[in-house]
């Protein structure tokens, strides 16, 4: 990318619609030679050669592709625009979820499940079909109170570890903890295990820092990778799925001392590989050897109750199963209910969808209760490893596993146990949240949470789109207002629009006659003192064609504009766009005139 040299040339379910709440160095041109030149006559005439004009058009158009609204893989902004409900296109969308997720019921392996969609704070749908008790004719479908258990004990990750991962993140904000990636023997005495991986005699051997790969060549010897508390919450500690039976009711002792004499299966931060025993060794050891207190407990005070999560817990009452969805096999012989022991914070968990909407905004930043701070959250919710092909996501995070849809980042949490499943997902660009709990099998013909977002994503973009964007004009346009060059090869007018708020628009020889002027015009939306933000208001076409020749749009919606001090006379002289590595726009005095 080339910078901003030539911008613009980018009743079982209900509905519930309501808003609560470039690469390389740039040159560095001399701002008072430019300026020089442009003075020295009232016309400033720029001569071009044929072979010059070729060039420069080329370079302009080629520095155009920054600033393009790329429509089939838009960059939307972190802060998506408030809408405005009712939204044609949305509800289009989430009727196709509710038809989907309506005919995924089998009333033998799937009789009843719940989901709910979650946008920012707003709670856009809620669906429940099915019967609560697939055996029993007058059963009443479910709704969104309905409970669910989110248990995994299998190789597909189980929802309850997000609890043990808001723990860690929460104890080293508290400062209980030293660092995200202290090992594990910090907090464990006498803590041993064998990793005979961590050495390798590879002729180029990969390594990994958090997350970061690196090659070294020839024989190497590397200090053994320690089992750190941040990597037992990411599935790249090494350990074992499971040390015992997942139904072992043994202590925390007794589990270290069991895992003397084990052996690492992978060089930890190394490979992703999933473990039961790294979460629930995560949570007692840092609520018991950390805090002093049991797990369950600090969970219940410090995060359910905390977010109001009321209908989520650990024991299993009797008032607590008259509540619950009846889980089912496949062949539809109900399901028995087991405690899982030591291993209850891998899985042992029941919730319902309503309380999954609350913990999807708290993670999304949305929600009117907080646990973490937004910088936290920011980390908790970034991919830390490509897996290898043969994992069953692309990539690994605390304790997401994350794939691509639709250019989007979709992290999920998936739970699957004797008849139930749950998955939890968030598509952190867009502030969406999708939460599907079911009381049977999961349907193996289709990727239900997967096709659901092919029909949410694009309404969302589509809603954005469209929506009214909210500009906010400079206290004083006029330090602003004027022409600017960068390198006398590309040329922009600022001015104010009526309701004061920035417009930027290209000119320049050829510009006018090959790009359309609805894609050389931004507008700059006022952040703080002299800083903008670049804002697309309609969509470009992914390819710009000159030609025979073509160029790839990206989309660069957002960047940041930082203009310099005001001069003696009140006016900023330039601007610099650090985002694309773009420097010394300076202002010229007067439109410049050019001749072929």
């Amino acid at each position: 990318m080339y910078g901003i040299q030539a911008i613009m040339g980018g009743t079982a379910s209900k509905a519930v619609l309501r808003e609560t709440s470039v690469d390389g160095v740039q040159p560095q041109p001399n701002p008072g030679l430019a300026i020089d030149e442009l003075t020295k006559t009232s016309k400033m005439k720029v001569k071009w050669t044929r072979l010059g004009l070729v060039f420069f058009l080329l370079l302009s158009i080629a520095m155009t592709a920054c600033f393009i609204w790329q429509y089939q893989l838009p960059k939307l902004v972190s802060e998506p625009t408030p809408l405005e409900h009712p939204i044609p296109t949305l509800k289009a969308a989430l009727e196709k979820v509710d038809a989907l997720l309506r005919n995924s019921i089998n009333p033998v392996s799937l009789p009843s499940l719940s989901a709910i969609v979650t946008f920012n704070d707003t709670v856009l749908w809620t669906g429940n079909f099915g019967k609560k008790n697939g055996s029993d004719p007058d059963s009443a479908p479910p709704n969104e109170y309905t409970i669910y258990r989110q248990n995994g004990s299998r190789l597909i990750a189980s929802v309850s570890k997000i609890f043990p991962t808001l723990m860690l993140y929460r104890l080293w904000e508290d400062g209980k903890l030293g660092s995200l990636d202290d090992p594990l023997e910090k907090y464990v005495d006498n803590f041993t295990i064998k990793n005979p991986l961590g050495k390798s005699r590879d002729s180029e051997l990969k390594y990994v820092t958090d997350g970061l790969i690196f090659l070294d060549s020839g024989e190497v010897q590397i200090r053994s990778s320690s089992v750190t508390l941040r990597r037992m919450a990411s599935q790249l500690s090494g350990t074992r799925l499971r040390g015992t039976n997942l139904l072992w009711k043994g202590k925390t002792k007794t589990a270290i001392s069991l895992m003397q004499d084990d052996v690492l299966i992978a060089d930890p931060g190394t490979k992703c590989h999933y473990s039961n025993l790294a979460f629930s060794l995560l949570a007692h050891i840092l609520s018991e050897r950390v805090l002093g207190i049991n797990y369950q407990k600090w969970i219940m005070d410090n995060i359910l109750g905390r977010l109001g999560m009321e209908d989520t817990g650990f024991d299993i009452s009797p008032s607590i199963q008259n509540q619950m969805a009846v889980g089912v096999y496949a062949s539809g012989q109900a399901a028995p209910l087991y405690d899982l022991g030591w291993y209850r914070p891998s899985g042992q968990m029941y919730s319902t969808a309503a309380d999954m909407a609350k913990l999807s905004m708290m993670l999304l930043g949305a929600y009117h209760r907080k646990i973490l701070e937004p910088d936290t959250l920011k980390i908790m919710l970034t991919p830390l490893f490509r897996c290898d092909k043969d994992y069953f996501a692309n990539r690994t995070g605390t304790p997401w596993e994350v794939n691509e849809q639709m250019g989007y980042e979709v992290l999920r949490k998936d739970g699957d146990l004797d008849g139930y499943s749950a998955t939890f997902s968030l598509v952190p660009r867009l502030k969406l949240g999708l939460v599907v709990l079911l009381a049977g099998t999961r349907p193996q013909n289709q990727d239900i949470i997967s096709r659901a977002y092919s029909y949410i994503i694009p309404a969302m973009e589509k809603a954005f789109r469209e929506a009214k964007r909210f500009l906010f004009p400079p206290p004083d346009p006029v330090p602003y207002v004027g022409f600017y060059t960068y390198s006398n090869i590309t040329f922009y007018e600022i001015k104010a629009g009526s309701d004061g708020v920035l417009i930027m628009q290209q000119f320049g020889p050829q510009i006018e006659d090959l790009i359309p002027e609805r894609y050389r015009i931004i507008k700059l939306n006022y952040l703080v003192e002299r800083v903008f933000r670049v804002v697309f208001e309609k969509e470009y076409p992914c390819v710009l064609r000159v030609n025979t020749a073509s160029v790839s749009l990206e989309a660069q919606d957002g960047q940041l504009f930082n203009f310099y001090v005001f001069d003696k006379k009140g006016l900023s002289p330039g601007f610099d766009a650090p985002g694309l590595n773009t420097y010394n726009v300076v202002r010229i005095p007067r439109r410049p005139t050019f001749s072929n």
